[in-house]
């Protein structure tokens, strides 16, 4: 476990202070758990995000391959 100096805002620490005496929990496990439930929604924000460009990229080339079909599809009635 890392040791960590931590600088926080008065009123951040008020309020986490009122709800941890309500909890009956400590301060370090509640900093823990809050730490991780934001690293877990910003790795889910980063997976959305990158699943959201991987898509346009495959959405555009299977639109490439379509028109391609069409056009192959019109040149073939044609003859």
């Amino acid at each position: 476990m890392k040791n960590l100096s931590l600088k926080i805002d008065d009123d951040i620490f008020q309020e986490t202070e009122k709800i941890l005496s309500k909890l009956k929990t400590n301060r370090n496990r509640y900093i823990n758990e809050a730490v991780d439930f934001y690293n877990m929604l910003h790795k889910r924000k980063i997976l959305t995000k990158q699943l959201k460009k991987e898509s346009l990229l495959v959405r555009n080339e299977s639109m490439k391959i379509l028109r391609e079909f069409d056009e192959s599809e019109y040149e073939n009635e044609s003859v």
